[in-house]
């Protein structure tokens, strides 16, 4: 098949185009820096380089694609410390310019990556604007099939804590405890990916994506066994706490505050209502094997 990636060469894109490129599949990867032109042709894929502001590009760059994997790259939106980025707006723009896309080149299978949360416009933080960009692909003809691909908090989420655990020894969140909630391993996702694109598939679906379930006290001592701090904890704040020291390092104040309410959906349990409803089969990747890629980065790491 001709098959079309957005996003580049990230956690999900590099090892997605490695396994689909593999089984023989034609494959184009849309990346936004030139520099990234060099890796992607060595994994045997084609580099196309342009933005996903673009909608020309993307329609030409769709035209005869078997499948297209469409993505929103929050890093290719704006810092998350710049406090002019309108990321309402931008999702608003790569929703539309996705759907204008699509039909210009009349691409007839899509999957989307999207997340959990996305089964909502309320309630779950700044995981609306997955809401919002589902419902705009939902605007295609009838004819045009989409697998929408919902994963939940992924593992690599970790190693935003490593300075906290380096000076504090403890990873710092607003919620904790012993309830287990689902994670999941970008390698997880980008298997699920490939298989379903193999796959047969008309209409609209959904596919929630998870690797395994663990509690924030089970992730602070299987993390903290793997960099032997056995010591390490999961330290529970006030919401106010964590959204004063989110603006006190600069971060965007929408950001800041979709993270405090996404992080109170997290406690209530409510974020995961509709994953429940439709829990997938837990992939190969479970914490214990991640908590290795945790110790290697973290004893490379500069304090």
């Amino acid at each position: 098949m001709k098959i079309v990636i957005t996003g580049s060469l990230g956690n999900i894109g590099k090892p997605l185009t490695q396994d689909l490129v593999q089984k023989g599949h034609y494959v184009t990867v849309i990346s936004s820096k030139e520099e990234r032109r060099a890796a992607i042709e060595s994994l045997g894929a084609t580099a196309a380089i342009g933005s996903f502001f673009n909608v020309s590009f993307l329609a030409e760059t769709f035209k005869g694609a078997d499948i297209v994997y469409l993505m929103e790259a929050w890093e290719g939106i704006g810092s998350i410390f710049d406090k002019d980025t309108d990321f309402v707006a931008a999702f608003r723009e790569i929703g539309n310019n996705y759907k204008n896309a699509v039909e210009q080149s009349e691409v007839k299978r899509l999957i989307h990556l999207s997340s959990i949360g996305a089964h909502t416009d309320r309630g779950t933080g700044s995981l609306y604007l997955h809401n919002t960009v589902e419902t705009i692909l939902n605007e295609l003809p009838g004819d045009v099939s989409i697998k929408f691909i919902r994963p939940v908090g992924f593992f690599t989420n970790l190693f935003r804590h490593i300075q906290t655990i380096k000076t504090k020894g403890e990873i710092i969140q607003t919620y904790g405890g012993d309830r287990k909630e689902p994670w999941v391993s970008p390698l997880d996702i980008a298997a699920t990916i490939a298989e379903e694109m193999e796959k047969s598939f008309e209409g609209r679906t959904i596919h929630y994506v998870a690797s395994d379930e663990v509690s924030p006290n089970e992730v602070a001592a299987v993390v903290g066994e793997a960099i032997n701090m056995p010591d390490l904890k999961w330290t529970v704040i006030t919401d106010e706490e964590m959204h004063k020291g989110m603006l006190a390092m600069g971060m965007n104040e929408w950001i800041a505050n979709g993270f405090i309410e996404m992080q109170a959906a997290q406690r209530s349990g409510s974020l995961y209502d509709d994953f429940y409803l439709n829990k997938p089969v837990l992939g190969k990747v479970k914490l214990k094997d991640f908590a290795k890629e945790f110790a290697d980065v973290y004893n490379n790491a500069t304090k």
